[in-house]
C-alpha cells in the first residue's frame, strides 16, 4: 500500500475573538410581541397615505436606508415638542406615527414600548431643563442638538432592540480583530481605540453624526438614557457639556478620517463573513471550522453579494437622480428659462434640452463603467476570512503606523504638483467653456450645465464606494491616472454643490413646516373616526 501524501490541514481553530462573537449572538434574543390587549393598531387606510407621504418626503432628502428611521424619529419628535414643549404622553403619538408609516410593522408595538420610549423622553427633559438653559444661545444650541441625537438614537435603537445588538457584535468584533494592527504615534492605547472605534462606526455601520454620538457616549460611558436613575442624571449633568465636546473631539480628529479610509480597506472580508453568520447561524461552526465548508459558503456569499450589487447599483443611481432633480437640478432649470430671457432677451432651447437630458445621460454611462469583483476576489477574500477567524495570530503581526505630523518630503515637488493641480480646474473649465460656447450657451446655461454635471458625477461616484466594499484591492487602468486628473475639478465642484447647497434644500422646509403638520393632524382625524366607527359597529354587533 502507497503511502498517501499528508494533506493540507483542512480544519480552523476559531480565535477567542470569533468564538465570542457567536457567544454573543447566540445570547440575543427577538422583541417580545405585545399581547392582543396592549398590541397598537393602526389603520390601514391612514398607513396608505403615510407610506406615499414619507417616501415622497425621504426622496427631497439623501440618506442611507438605515439612517431613514432614526431620521424620521427625530422630525416627528420636533413637530410634536413644537405643540407639546413638556413631552408629556408623546410616547404613543411618535409610536403610532412609525407604524403609520410602516417603519414598524402593525400590531409590532405595545404599551410596554409606550412606557419606555415615554421613559427615555423624560430623561431627555430631565436632562434638558437642568443642561441648557442658563447658557449662551450657542451652548443652548450645541447641547439641544446632542441630546435630541442620544435621544432618537435611542429610541430606534430600542425599539429594534435584536438589529441593534447584532450590529453592535459585528462592530465590537471588527475592531477587537483589527485593533492591534494599528499604531498611532505618540497616542496612548485608549485614545487610539476611541478614534478606531469612532473610524469603524463610519466605515461598518456608516453612521451619521447622531449615531456616531449615541454610539460612542453609550461604548464610553457603559449606560444608555433609560438606564439612568434620577441620582445617576444629578451626577452626570456637571460633567455632560464637557462629555459632549469630547464625543465630538474624537467624531472630527483628522485621525478619525484616516483610521475610517484603512477601515474600509479591511472591511470586504467582514461584510462577506457576517452575511454567512446572518444566512447560517445555526450550522455556523461546523461551517467556520472547516475549511471546504468555509470556501463554499464564500463562493456562494460572494457570487450572491456581487449580483446584488449589480441590482442595487441601478436602484441607487434611480434614487440618487431623483433626489438631485427634485432638490437641485428642477430649481436650476426653472430658473435658466426666466433669467436667461431677462439678461439675454432670449432662450436657447438647445441648452434647456441639453441640460434636461444629458445628466441622467452622463450617470448612466458612469454607473455602467463600474465593473463588479471577480473571482480573484472571492480567493483573497477567502483567504482574509481563514485570517480572520483562526486561532493563529500572524494575521495581527503586521502593524499600520500612523504618525502625529505627516512629514512633508520634497516641498518645492509638492508645490509643483500644487500648481499643476490648480491648472487641471482651469484647464477643464475652459475646455468645457469652449465646447459649450460652440452649441451657443450663453454664461447662465453654462453655470447650471457645470452645476448638474459634477453633481451627476459626484453622486455617481459616491455609488462606485459601494461595489468597493467588497473589493479588497481596486485595479487601475493604464489610463486612470489622466482620467482622474481632469475628473478631480469636477468631483470637487460636486461635492462643495451637494454638501454646502444642500442647506438650501427648500423642500425639506416645505415637507417639515408647511405640508407635515396640516397632513398628520388629517391622518389623525381619519384614524380617530375609522376607530370610533369600529367601536360602534362591535357595541351593535
Amino acid at each position: 500500500m502507497e503511502e498517501q501524501e499528508k494533506k493540507p490541514e483542512k480544519k480552523i481553530t476559531l480565535s477567542k475573538y470569533t468564538q465570542a462573537l457567536v457567544d454573543n449572538l447566540k445570547k440575543i434574543v427577538p422583541k417580545k410581541k405585545p399581547d392582543d390587549l396592549s398590541k397598537i393598531n393602526v389603520s390601514q387606510t391612514v398607513s396608505f397615505l403615510a407610506i406615499a407621504y414619507e417616501k415622497l418626503r425621504n426622496a427631497v432628502e439623501y440618506r442611507e436606508d438605515h439612517q431613514v428611521r432614526r431620521a424620521a424619529i427625530e422630525r416627528i419628535l420636533k413637530r410634536r415638542l413644537m405643540i407639546n414643549p413638556e413631552g408629556k404622553g408623546e410616547a404613543e403619538n411618535l409610536l403610532r406615527e412609525l407604524l403609520w408609516a410602516r417603519y414598524f410593522e402593525n400590531n409590532s408595538l405595545g404599551n410596554e414600548d409606550i412606557e419606555v420610549v415615554q421613559k427615555i423622553i423624560n430623561q431627555f427633559f430631565y436632562l434638558k431643563k437642568a443642561l441648557v438653559s442658563g447658557r449662551e444661545q450657542k451652548d443652548q444650541v450645541y447641547l439641544y442638538q446632542f441630546l435630541l441625537d442620544l435621544l432618537t438614537a435611542e429610541i430606534e435603537e430600542t425599539l429594534h432592540p435584536e438589529g441593534s445588538s447584532r450590529n453592535a457584535s459585528f462592530t465590537f468584533f471588527i475592531f477587537q480583530v483589527l485593533r492591534k494592527k494599528i499604531k498611532i504615534d505618540e497616542i496612548n492605547e485608549n485614545l487610539k481605540d476611541a478614534y478606531f472605534l469612532a473610524a469603524i462606526e463610519k466605515a461598518y455601520r456608516r453612521s451619521d453624526n447622531s449615531y456616531q454620538r449615541y454610539h460612542l457616549f453609550v461604548t464610553l460611558y457603559n449606560k444608555s438614557l433609560k438606564d439612568y436613575s434620577n441620582e445617576d442624571l444629578d451626577k452626570l449633568i456637571t460633567k455632560l457639556p464637557q462629555i459632549c465636546k469630547k464625543i465630538d473631539e474624537i467624531i472630527k480628529s483628522p485621525y478619525v478620517d484616516k483610521l475610517t479610509r484603512y477601515a474600509k480597506s479591511q472591511l470586504p472580508p467582514f461584510l462577506i463573513l457576517i452575511e454567512i453568520i446572518k444566512n447560517k447561524f445555526n450550522d455556523l461552526e461546523n461551517i467556520l471550522t472547516d475549511k471546504d465548508k468555509l470556501w463554499q459558503e464564500v463562493e456562494e456569499t460572494c457570487r450572491e453579494r456581487y449580483q446584488y450589487l449589480k441590482s442595487r447599483i441601478g436602484k441607487l443611481a434611480l434614487r440618487s437622480f431623483i433626489y438631485i432633480f427634485l432638490t437641485k437640478m428642477a430649481f436650476a432649470l426653472i430658473l435658466e428659462y426666466p433669467v436667461s430671457l431677462y439678461i439675454y432677451h432670449e432662450v436657447n432651447i438647445t441648452s434647456v434640452i441639453i441640460n434636461s437630458i444629458f445628466p441622467a445621460i452622463l450617470m448612466l454611462i458612469i454607473i455602467y463603467s463600474f465593473r463588479l469583483p471577480n473571482e480573484e476576489n472571492t480567493k483573497k477574500i477567502f483567504q482574509r476570512i481563514v485570517d480572520i477567524v483562526n486561532v493563529d495570530k500572524s494575521f495581527e503581526t503586521t502593524v499600520n503606523f500612523i504618525p502625529k505630523k505627516s512629514k512633508v518630503k520634497k516641498p518645492i515637488l509638492i508645490f509643483g504638483f500644487t500648481i499643476f493641480y490648480t491648472l487641471t480646474f482651469v484647464v477643464t473649465l475652459t475646455l468645457i467653456y469652449e465646447m459649450l460656447s460652440l452649441l451657443n450657451f450663453n454664461l447662465i446655461s453654462q453655470i447650471i450645465f457645470i452645476f448638474f454635471i459634477s453633481v451627476v458625477t459626484f453622486f455617481s461616484f459616491r455609488i462606485k464606494q459601494l461595489i468597493n466594499e467588497y473589493r479588497l484591492e481596486e485595479k487601475s487602468g493604464v489610463l486612470s491616472p489622466l482620467m482622474d486628473l481632469f475628473f478631480m475639478p469636477i468631483l470637487s465642484l460636486g461635492k462643495f454643490f451637494s454638501s454646502e447647497l444642500s442647506r438650501l434644500n427648500f423642500l425639506i422646509f416645505i415637507f417639515d413646516f408647511i405640508i407635515e403638520a396640516p397632513f398628520k393632524l388629517v391622518f389623525e382625524i381619519v384614524e380617530e373616526w375609522i376607530s370610533f366607527v369600529k367601536k360602534r359597529k362591535d357595541e351593535i354587533i
